[in-house]
């Protein structure tokens, strides 16, 4: 694939990301605005921090689209192995966002639950904010499943934990919906459900910020490419005639593609074009497996 090519295929992206997330981020700021509405005038504890939780939504889609113009850029004298993992730290600032507002609404739960306990009678939440909780689960679920296809379209990392994000919102109003009509429709007994149900939401919001965290932390510490995949580059080239002793295999991800460097033997009277042309159809196979950016650096030894 020719450079323009290639540089033309990475603006495609770059522009089809920018423009699912814009849609994103105009879905969480009307809902984060009618969130912090209903909250407020509907008495809900559970649905304010539900707002907060779309507002953490909104500041992360203003980090994708901040970021994935510096990932997408090609290598230069300062980055030799391009900006790859600009997406990567979106990614892992997205996760910590996520962990930090899970913390947050875990914390405001059990303090409102702790309240109950000790004789606060909680106000009643209003239908206003059971309404909102019920129109959160529709929008969310709806820009998950778009964004989670086309970050699969496009193989980024980065949209996809945005995706996830949009689906932890979906699963946090679900929760606070029950929480609110549970308050509602079943009396002052059972007011305590609205904060509750924050904690229980808490919790699957901080599962997916370690899920989006942990390959990050993985990624940014150069840790090497699944076993199964360093297997298979080591069976490309011995596929190749001529090729034998793959070694000195060192492999990592760059966001969304992946370095490979390798060493393998031929025989000494191997002709230089010979060599040559095999470590070509040897990184072109590789290509089509890992990618056409995937970074490849070979080494040919002679057989001992």
């Amino acid at each position: 694939m020719s450079k323009i090519t290639e540089n033309k295929d990475e603006l495609l992206r770059e522009r089809k990301i920018q423009r699912v997330t814009l849609a994103g981020s105009l879905g969480n700021l009307v809902l984060l605005l009618f969130k912090f509405f209903a909250g407020i005038f509907g008495n809900s504890a559970a649905m304010i921090a539900d707002a907060v939780h779309s507002l953490s939504d909104f500041a992360t889609d203003i980090v994708v689209i901040l970021f994935v113009r510096l990932a997408g850029k090609p290598q230069d004298a300062d980055h030799n192995f391009g900006h790859g993992k600009y997406e990567t730290l979106a990614t892992a600032v997205i996760g910590l966002v996520l962990l930090g507002v899970g913390g947050m609404i875990c914390w405001t739960g059990f303090v409102a639950v702790y309240d109950v306990c000790c004789g606060r009678e909680l106000e009643q939440p209003g239908y206003v904010a059971l309404i909102a909780a019920l129109a959160s689960i529709l929008v969310k679920e709806f820009l998950y499943q778009y964004t989670a296809y086309e970050a699969r379209r496009v193989n980024s990392k980065m949209m996809m934990a945005n995706a996830w994000h949009h689906r932890s919102d979906a699963l946090s109003s679900l929760g606070t919906t029950a929480g609110i009509g549970g308050a509602i429709l079943l009396g002052p007994s059972w007011r305590v459900l609205d904060p509750i149900a924050a904690i229980i939401v808490s919790i699957f919001i901080i599962r997916v910020a370690l899920e989006l965290l942990l390959p990050c932390i993985d990624e940014l510490l150069e840790k090497s490419l699944p076993a199964d995949e360093e297997a298979y580059i080591l069976d490309v080239i011995r596929s190749f005639e001529g090729v034998s002793d793959p070694h000195n295999l060192r492999t990592r991800r760059i966001g969304n593609y992946c370095a490979i460097e390798v060493h393998f033997r031929m025989d000494g009277s191997t002709t230089i074009d010979r060599a040559h042309d095999v470590t070509l159809r040897i990184e072109q196979q590789l290509r089509q497996k890992f990618g056409p950016r995937t970074y490849i650096n070979t080494h040919v030894e002679p057989v001992k």
